[in-house]
């Protein structure tokens, strides 16, 4: 089941510049941070899991102005100024997924990546990456996530190394860092 999109809700949403050590140093709003020159911005990304041991993953909704269509971890977002990243989390588990998350772990804290898109859009974010569990069931917003599966980790992890270009660059990036014996 989706949920209708509000747009109201991002296009006020700011994201928090930061300098090359992670330091804030203005904001832009998110509807326009994101060009050929996306200036260096914080951000998050999220696994979630389930009580089988299954991780979440979601295909980006066809609409997405960045990599539309490709699969991915289950949810990422930015965190607002002022806002902390637990917060952060939490709010976008809800508005992208419908959902709540427990057991918040920071597992790479230290993730930074930069990708360009096919359309020469440039992903460049200081992102943590944290994993949860999930609490309940998903509801996502269609204007988010197209579709989505749970599978089993070993598994998403051979399918990023056989058909990497199916997935989102950061996705790809993060893999070996947590299954580094995938």
């Amino acid at each position: 089941m989706f949920v209708a999109e509000d747009s109201s809700a991002s296009r006020g949403e700011l994201v928090v510049l930061v300098d090359e050590s992670g330091d804030p140093i203005g904001t832009e709003a998110k509807s326009q941070v994101h060009h050929t020159s996306t200036p260096l911005h914080l951000a998050f990304s999220t696994h979630v899991y389930n009580d089988d041991g299954s991780i979440l993953v979601t295909r980006r909704a066809l609409s997405k102005r960045t990599w539309p269509g490709v699969w991915t971890n289950s949810f990422c977002g930015h965190p607002g100024p002022g806002e902390s990243t637990v917060d952060a989390i939490n709010r976008r588990a809800d508005y992208e997924l419908g959902i709540t998350v427990r057991d918040l772990t920071v597992a790479l804290p230290d993730f930074r990546y930069r990708a360009v898109d096919f359309s020469g859009i440039v992903e460049n974010e200081i992102c943590p990456v944290y994993t949860a569990r999930i609490v309940g069931g998903l509801s996502p917003r269609q204007s988010e996530v197209s579709q989505w599966e749970w599978v089993d980790p070993v598994q998403l992890v051979q399918a990023v190394q056989l058909t990497p270009w199916a997935f989102s660059p950061w996705l790809t990036l993060q893999l070996p860092l947590l299954y580094p014996a995938g």
